[in-house]
């Protein structure tokens, strides 16, 4: 008996060693393309049913497959929408946006629509502002330089000249000439009339020292001397063209008083003349007069025809 077993063991044992390995490889192969093909048929199932889906929607909704993606259709016509009410829609001053230089053209067109915005207004403002600031700063040079000059004028030793300000004005002086030559005629005048000075009006402009003052003679009334009628005086250091932002007060009346004795200047005496005073619309004219003939023939003698 144990015999026979062991003969029948031998035997199953030979007959599994001398099978076929390509029967057990088909055997398994069968068995997974089996399975691949029950996967394939239930993934083509479910995509086929997909598709299926998505025709019956396609045919619901022609514009687009749902509310959530709309068609070609249904988007242009909602961008029109969009574009026409931004049309309507008030647009920025283009200023600040042509300032930034943001914007697509459309923004840029409108913004050229709307006109110049605060900050081109205030740009095309700003020429007047210009001329606003270069008088303002003439006014602080031209006030510096006049209260040097009294500071300068102030501490003279011999007492040449003294200012008083008109009505608290910086800017218009008048000036007392107390001294001129001791040896000419017109100081023998001032001795002889009790005159302690000679008294001179001096109004600065606004773009002093670069222009010269105005300058006439108040009183006495003086005759010659370089002295004309309203008492405009004729010297060329006195315009524009003779005159240099070096000169200080006290150097111009120095030169004007040398130009009083070289001219023989005198003090009026006759009866009437002498009290009648000199007017400053009388001066400015005689002085443009004066400086027009100059210019027209030089710092020399002009004819008696021009005056």
């Amino acid at each position: 008996m144990a015999t026979l077993l062991r003969k029948i063991g031998l035997i199953r044992l030979h007959n599994r060693d001398t099978e076929d390995p390509k029967h057990h490889h088909n055997h398994r192969g069968g068995g997974g393309g089996q399975q691949s093909a029950s996967l394939r048929g239930k993934g083509g199932g479910k995509s086929g049913g997909h598709k299926q889906q998505q025709q019956q929607q396609q045919q619901q909704h022609p514009g687009g497959s749902g509310d959530a993606s709309p068609g070609p259709g249904k988007g242009k016509s909602k961008r029109a929408a969009e574009l026409a009410a931004r049309d309507k829609q008030p647009q920025p001053a283009a200023g600040a946006a042509g300032a930034a230089g943001a914007g697509g053209p459309r923004e840029r067109a409108a913004g050229a629509r709307a006109g110049p915005g605060p900050a081109v207004a205030a740009a095309a403002a700003g020429g007047s502002l210009v001329p606003a600031a270069r008088q303002q700063h003439c006014t602080q040079v031209r006030s510096r330089r006049l209260m040097k000059e009294l500071q300068d004028i102030a501490r003279l030793s011999d007492r040449f000249i003294s200012v008083e300000l008109v009505n608290e004005s910086l800017f218009d002086w008048n000036v007392k000439l107390h001294q001129v030559d001791k040896d000419s005629v017109l100081w023998q005048d001032m001795k002889e009339t009790n005159t302690e000075f000679i008294l001179l009006n001096l109004t600065f402009p606004d773009n002093f020292p670069f222009s010269p003052p105005f300058m006439r003679v108040l009183s006495p009334r003086l005759e010659n001397g370089y002295v004309l009628d309203g008492g405009a005086i004729c010297m060329e250091l006195l315009t524009p063209r003779g005159w240099s932002s070096a000169y200080t007060v006290e150097a111009v009346m120095r030169q004007f008083a040398a130009s009083l004795v070289k001219g023989q200047g005198r003090i009026c005496r006759k009866a009437g003349k002498s009290k009648k005073s000199f007017s400053r619309k009388e001066a400015e004219a005689t002085f443009k007069s004066l400086v027009k003939t100059h210019e027209k023939y030089g710092w020399v003698t002009p004819p008696v025809s021009d005056g």
